[in-house]
């Protein structure tokens, strides 16, 4: 009879040799994968009687997973973006297990033989002009936290900076001058560095000076001058949109979110006529088809093809050059 294998030696491998050291993913990834374990295991013990230090890797078979996703959903009502994503955490460990504990390749062979469920693809949430405008109006810039806030949320929206990267940003991250920029570290590890508008820099600039020196640098800290958490973020976020309600009703219809800022700056870029490629390179995606997706989204460029389309039934208009070279051009 096969011995029992530890569940717990190797999930601390899995986090220390292999996520950290061997992979060196980002912060965030060790998060999101910590917390799918922390969500796995409560499920384990809370469901099948078993201790998380006592468990052994047995115990994680393809039902227990199965029974975990199902979990999810019914039960915590995830999504299924978030139901599948929780998989992709289990996925990982168990493809780092087949080479850690090879004979145990039946068990691990099942697991990563469950399939993501398919979703479907809706439609980006993101807001006007003048709701953006409204809810960066509605800080109040008489008080510390309020100035901050401002900052913050200008900062977010002239970036289209994902919230973790909005937490982790430091006062050395930000270089001032002729053309102020702010250096961002993405999903991934990547690094990309995007400009500021006069505007943004100008009010970014006081709120550094009154920051002043004294460490920790973070750019945007909260009240004991520690790091300001994604959750902090949402909830000034939050109470701002509420304020900003009173001036623009249209926010009351909407669900305003950190991300929700970010598709609002994509959003405005194209409204303004920026290519995909440099779309892209602002937000830090790594393929133009996650921009693509914003081309669906706006509906005054989907109107704006349309009026270039004749009703059904009428010859369209023969080309008639309005300028002296373009006419030559046609005699050719």
């Amino acid at each position: 009879m096969m011995a029992a294998v530890p569940l717990a030696p190797l999930i601390r491998a899995f986090f220390v040799d292999h996520l950290l050291q061997h992979k060196q993913v980002s912060p965030q990834t060790v998060s999101s994968y910590r917390d799918g374990f922390r969500l796995l295991l409560e499920f384990l013990q809370q469901h099948r009687h078993v201790a998380p230090a006592a468990a052994a890797l047995t115990d994680l078979d393809a039902p227990v997973v199965l029974a975990f996703l199902d979990h999810l959903e019914h039960e915590r009502h995830n999504s299924v973006r978030s139901r599948n994503a929780r998989l992709a955490t289990v996925r990982s460990f168990f493809r780092f297990v087949a080479f850690r504990v090879p004979e145990h390749v039946d068990l691990t062979s099942r697991v990563l033989a469950i399939p993501v469920k398919r979703t479907t693809r809706r439609l980006i949430h993101f807001l006007t002009r003048e709701e953006m405008d409204a809810v960066l109006a509605a800080c109040d810039q008489t008080t510390r936290a309020g100035r901050r806030d401002h900052a913050l949320l200008l900062t977010l929206y002239n970036t289209g900076a994902r919230v973790s990267e909005m937490t982790a940003l430091r006062r050395s991250h930000i270089r001032f001058g002729a053309s102020t920029v702010v250096h961002l570290q993405g999903k991934g590890r990547k690094d990309r560095v995007v400009p500021l508008w006069t505007r943004t820099a100008r009010i970014l600039r006081a709120w550094c000076e009154e920051l002043g020196d004294a460490p920790p640098d973070y750019a945007f800290p909260n009240a004991q001058r520690a790091r300001l958490t994604r959750h902090g973020i949402a909830y000034l976020l939050r109470e701002a949109v509420a304020r900003a309600t009173a001036t623009c009703p249209s926010l009351a219809t909407k669900r305003v979110s950190p991300h929700v800022i970010r598709h609002t700056t994509a959003m405005h870029l194209l409204q303004a006529g920026v290519d995909f490629a440099t779309i892209a390179l602002w937000l830090g995606h790594e393929q133009l088809d996650t921009t693509h997706m914003y081309v669906e989204a706006d509906l005054t460029l989907k109107e704006q093809a349309l009026d270039q389309l004749g009703p059904l039934g009428q010859r369209p208009r023969r080309f008639k050059a309005d300028d002296t070279v373009l006419a030559f051009l046609a005699t050719l």
